[in-house]
């Protein structure tokens, strides 16, 4: 056996090493795709809080409730109603064609998400990235008819691309946060190969794709 085959097989046995998967199922789960707009949107308000002047905490916290309500708690509902009418075989989703039907209705729920902040006094910020996340679910669908694409760096990568978007719009220096996004995204990127669910072309083709969105949404809006 060649020493080529040899390395590559301790490398598989180290991955799935309890410790190591561990922290791979928690990062993964801290940065689920389903949780980022969220995130994304709390993130936007504490590290760029120029963007969102004339908007106190309290009318913020209604702007966060109804994004966690749209596209984190009606998205995991129909996952948990997919799964028990048999339509999907796993909430985890790894089979492509379980993704179909989820994709479907999040792209519904993101579109309503973005029209709500379309049509109120909202930040350009907020609404660049609600729209990212819009177009880039579609992308996901539509590239997920082909090939299997990695959701969880589509995401990610959309943290990436809004922080360039920062770069390019807020007046303080975004580095750091732009630097800490990228960091985020290969811990993400790397637990997503330990636990062996993507192969390295569809971790960066999420990533390429949430970039891509993210700024595309931006040049669409300004």
């Amino acid at each position: 056996m060649s020493e080529v085959v040899k390395s590559v097989i301790e490398e598989r046995k180290g991955s799935k090493s309890p410790v190591v998967r561990f922290f791979a199922h928690v990062v993964s789960w801290i940065f689920h795709p389903v949780f980022m707009p969220t995130l994304l949107a709390y993130l936007l308000y504490v590290l760029a809080p120029s963007n969102f002047i004339g908007i106190d905490t309290k009318h913020f916290g209604k702007f966060i409730l109804i994004i966690a309500n749209i596209t984190l708690l009606y998205p995991l509902l129909t996952s948990f109603l997919l799964k028990r009418l048999g339509f999907i075989q796993s909430i985890y989703m790894h089979d492509p064609k379980d993704r179909t039907i989820p994709l479907i209705a999040t792209m519904i729920f993101y579109f309503w998400a973005y029209w709500v902040f379309r049509n109120t006094e909202s930040p350009f910020i907020l609404r660049t990235m609600l729209l990212g996340n819009f177009w880039g679910v579609i992308m996901v669908f539509l590239i997920n008819i082909f090939y299997k694409i990695s959701m969880h760096t589509s995401a990610i990568g959309g943290f990436a691309g809004i922080m360039i978007v920062l770069l390019i719009v807020n007046p303080v220096n975004m580095m750091m946060p732009f630097f800490l996004s990228l960091l985020i995204a290969g811990m993400v990127g790397t637990a997503r190969m330990l636990l062996n669910t993507h192969k390295q072309f569809e971790i960066w083709m999420g990533y390429t794709l949430g970039i891509i969105v993210q700024i595309a949404a931006y040049l669409y809006l300004s």
